[in-house]
């Protein structure tokens, strides 16, 4: 993909730091593309795997949900007994079960927010660093505070209570308690809405190549079909290769 991983750009030493209105917009196409695997394609897949080396960035800095690996592995061997996954991003209660499901996705997707909020790797303490600041945080408020120092404060803080809001949820321990991705979709088109209606506001400039029309696809409703399958199915990469079930 043109602009590489998710990655690269939080990380990378030559990236300059990305921008509060693209991380809300990516946060969005990763929801849309695992709402798809979960609840649109036939058979459902579960990733197994969300990270941010696996979101690719097209030129538009539209993201896909890349390497279905460890889907394609566990629907050829049906063999649960080994963890598989990426440390940081795995569900707790995935470990101690050996039980992979939606809603370990859900968790993984919610550490993935929480590191486009935070700028940090989840390798390196993430997750420790976030339940501190819930202990300090009260309602909608504190979150800022793990804010990406690369953003020099470049945010809006509703908006960004609102994106921990919605991870939190995510990364609860108990998996009945996460939303479904159709939930976290609901949730980010809110937050998007918002950005959107900022950046035309403040005149702040759009991301390449998209459009005021079609920076985060702001025309779907936010009802249960917010989201077409066409729109969803792009935010995903191949998976005709996956096996049937």
């Amino acid at each position: 993909m043109p602009n590489g991983s998710l990655a690269s750009h939080l990380y990378g030493e030559k990236s300059a730091p990305l921008r509060w209105d693209f991380r809300v917009n990516i946060a969005l196409d990763v929801a849309r593309g695992l709402e798809y695997l979960h609840d649109g394609a036939v058979p459902p897949v579960v990733h197994r795997d969300i990270k941010s080396p696996n979101i690719l960035l097209d030129q538009s800095m539209h993201a896909r949900v890349a390497d279905f690996g460890l889907s394609r592995e566990e629907m050829l061997t049906r063999n649960g007994a080994n963890i598989r996954g990426t440390y940081g991003y795995l569900d707790p209660e995935y470990v101690s079960s050996r039980s992979f499901t939606k809603k370990s996705d859900v968790y993984s997707y919610g550490v993935l927010l929480f590191e486009l909020i935070a700028g940090r790797n989840p390798q390196q303490g993430l997750m420790e660093y976030v339940e501190l600041a819930a202990i300090n945080a009260d309602g909608k408020t504190g979150w800022e505070e793990i804010a990406d120092s690369r953003l020099e404060g470049a945010f809006d803080v509703e908006e960004l209570n609102d994106m921990a809001a919605a991870a939190y949820k995510c990364v609860s321990r108990v998996s009945r308690k996460r939303p479904s991705m159709r939930d976290v979709v609901q949730a980010l088109i809110r937050v998007a809405k918002h950005s959107h209606s900022s950046r035309n506001h403040h005149g702040r400039r759009l991301p390449p190549g998209r459009t005021d029309d079609e920076s985060v696809d702001l025309e779907a409703s936010e009802d249960q079909s917010s989201a077409s399958g066409h729109q969803r199915q792009e935010s995903v990469g191949s998976v005709s290769e996956l096996p049937d079930v």
